[in-house]
């Protein structure tokens, strides 16, 4: 392998996510910022990619064209929306890249897009890239299976009033952990939301509620609750640039590596002990 830093694109640049990753491949020394993209229309296009992210100015303004940015790139690193995800997956394919995807609010049919790239191309996707919450959702998939269906399990989930989609994706991997665990199907057993007269909680299910407001980060609760006590599994982040930092360290962890989908599971070493 090179010693050379791995060249980086960062696809969304000017959002929250984007401007988190610059600064996080602006921080490790085993990579570098090669392109930053942005949509058609967006206001910060042409302006420094540096400066927009809060940072000296770096050089590399920012552009439209992912075509020309992935052909001489070795990754990129994508907090976008689904639709968009889906069109870089095709493009990173192309060019064999190591695709990072911390995209949420997609659906199977997305999902099944991005299965096809990963014939071609390293895909590591994940809710969460914090080390600290793929941790958690190891935590809640054993106590899941260690604890019978008569301990009920919720999720609630808080984050800032500008998020467009809930339950959070990691809301989500927690749930699918725990369904995991009982060896079920979250999508059979999911309750998300509950309102007017709903009857008795139906024994099994997983239940979700997603609180909006303020500049939440992100704050996630697992309870299980037994009869005359209950375990509460809580994470809190504190900085959206540790989720940035753990989405470099894992394009970093797919260089080289063979064409596959690939989670932080994988990067953990907790796909066998989870």
């Amino acid at each position: 392998m090179s010693n050379q830093p791995m060249r980086l694109v960062v696809v969304g640049a000017a959002g929250r996510m984007g401007k988190a990753l610059v600064r996080a491949v602006s921080e490790n020394p085993d990579a570098v910022l090669h392109a930053a993209i942005e949509r058609e229309g967006s206001p910060f296009v042409g302006q420094d990619s540096g400066e927009v992210a809060g940072l000296t100015p770096n050089g590399l303004p920012i552009t439209t064209d992912a075509l020309e940015a992935f052909v001489k790139a070795q990754g990129v690193l994508d907090f976008t929306a689904p639709a968009a995800t889906v069109a870089f997956s095709a493009l990173a394919a192309q060019a064999r890249l190591v695709h990072v995807v911390g995209t949420t609010g997609m659906n199977e049919a997305d999902l099944e897009r991005l299965d096809a790239a990963a014939r071609h191309a390293v895909v590591v996707r994940s809710g969460n890239f914090s080390l600290g919450v793929n941790m958690l959702a190891a935590l809640v998939k054993r106590a899941a299976a260690s604890l019978g269906t008569d301990w009920d399990i919720e999720i609630v989930e808080m984050h800032h009033r500008m998020k467009v989609d809930a339950p959070s994706g990691t809301a989500l991997m927690l749930g699918a952990a725990a369904a995991e665990g009982r060896g079920i199907s979250l999508s059979n057993s999911a309750v998300r939301a509950r309102d007017g007269h709903t009857g008795a909680r139906v024994e099994g299910t997983i239940g979700f509620q997603a609180l909006r407001g303020g500049s939440v980060i992100g704050d996630h609760t697992v309870i299980l609750a037994g009869n005359g006590e209950r375990i509460e599994l809580r994470h809190i982040a504190e900085d959206r640039g540790l989720f940035a930092q753990g989405a470099v360290k894992a394009a970093l962890w797919g260089l080289g590596r063979k064409p596959g989908h690939y989670s932080m599971d994988d990067i953990l070493g907790l796909t066998e002990t989870a």
